[in-house]
């Protein structure tokens, strides 16, 4: 029976915190990792007459807090006279252990306040940490944001959706500010958030910016782009993108045309309305869209001459029909805006843009990676008509 098992056993019988056994083996054995190392270095043993006139020996050392899921362990680091040793037992400049970290960075990124997180490791493990100790473990994620805004991107995406979410964000007053967000489907299906940017409105000339930066980092080729119906949208995209298509979002003329009509002839007017898109082909959606008009015209006749006028609303039936369900409207990243919005319900609001773009970007990444390697509904059996769309573009 080894000591740690025999201290382990002792515990157990006298009804003691195990965890203390744990903390006093675990420091031990790292001090223990910690000398071996310098020894290894230096490759002779403490008080050896080999390393006399050797050009480098042992020079005292310095004592470090290491907290751990088992308390804090006091860590002293050997040094070397040369000052060539470099420890690799425990990482340079760290306070914690990665578990810790990836606890905390996780709640973060659920959406968890740093006061809750704080309250919460002080339950778990008997420790108080500040909650500006919890913001600076979740400083790791500011690298993140600079990696994801300078990343390269695809040269072709067979579809761009844009949607714009509010977020209560604080400078010198809190306020809510509008999310950019572009998110791509690729040829082969695959999906991923390509883009953002924080602005106190939204606006066209916001989203050009934003569709600018995205070109400068390699998108070349963009089939269609989705987005609901911003005024100057539609130039907007042509500036950058002048070969690419545009769809309106028919979820969003829908609610438009809802909100329009008199409560008795809601139901019946946005069933007529959902035949437009559920038609066979082009041709018949355009007879189903004339025929509404036709239909609605001296009841509603604003409603049914901006229908008429949208040159944008059949764009979709263009495309392959396994994806036109994906693409006549922007359900897909409505739904994953909805999904931020949950986790930033209990912050509140953000302290600063800083603290806001960590938090995205923790969710964009996320994202990502679950969908790296997932084709998106309908577009595997369209990779060659899409294949072919872009080489007609050419």
């Amino acid at each position: 029976m080894t000591q740690f098992t025999t201290d382990i056993v002792q515990a157990l019988v006298q009804k003691q915190d195990i965890t203390e056994v744990f903390r006093s083996h675990l420091e031990t054995a790292v001090n223990t990792l910690l000398t071996t190392e310098l020894t290894a270095f230096l490759d002779y043993e403490k008080y050896d007459r080999i390393g006399f006139n050797s050009g480098n020996s042992r020079n005292g050392s310095y004592d470090r807090t290491l907290h751990t899921e088992y308390g804090d362990l006091q860590v002293t680091i050997p040094r070397d006279r040369n000052g060539e040793f470099k420890q690799q037992t425990v990482a340079p400049y760290k306070r914690s252990n990665d578990t810790l970290e990836s606890f905390v960075i996780h709640m973060f990124q659920k959406g968890v306040t740093m006061s809750e997180i704080a309250d919460l490791i002080e339950k778990m493990y008997g420790h108080h940490y500040t909650r500006q100790t919890i913001s600076n473990m979740t400083q790791v994620v500011g690298e993140q944001v600079e990696a994801f805004n300078k990343r390269k991107l695809s040269t072709r995406y067979a579809c761009v959706y844009l949607d714009a979410t509010y977020i209560s964000v604080r400078r010198e007053t809190v306020s809510k500010e509008a999310v950019y967000i572009a998110v791509g489907i690729r040829e082969d299906g695959s999906k991923e958030v390509i883009a953002y940017t924080i602005a106190p409105t939204e606006s066209a000339f916001n989203w050009k910016e934003l569709l600018l930066e995205i070109k400068e980092r390699g998108v070349e080729e963009v089939l269609l782009f989705l987005s609901d119906g911003l005024t100057g949208m539609v130039d907007t995209i042509k500036s950058a993108f002048p070969k690419a298509q545009f769809q309106t979002c028919l979820v969003h003329v829908a609610r438009t045309i809802s909100h329009k009509v008199r409560v008795e002839d809601r139901a019946e007017i946005c069933g007529d309305f959902k035949t437009i898109y559920r038609a066979d082909d082009q041709e018949a959606g355009q007879v189903a869209l004339d025929s509404f008009c036709s239909k609605w015209k001296k009841s509603y006749p604003k409603v049914t001459k901006s229908l008429a006028t949208n040159e944008h609303l059949l764009t979709f039936y263009g495309f392959p029909k396994s994806i036109w369900r994906s693409i006549y409207s922007t359900n897909l990243i409505e739904s994953f805006n909805k999904q931020i919005k949950k986790y930033t319900k209990r912050k509140e609001q953000f302290p600063n843009e800083e603290s806001l773009e960590r938090f995205l970007v923790s969710q964009f990444e996320d994202y990502n990676q679950r969908f790296i390697t997932r084709c998106h509904i309908g577009f595997d059996q369209a990779r060659a008509e899409l294949a072919d769309m872009f080489e007609a573009k050419e």
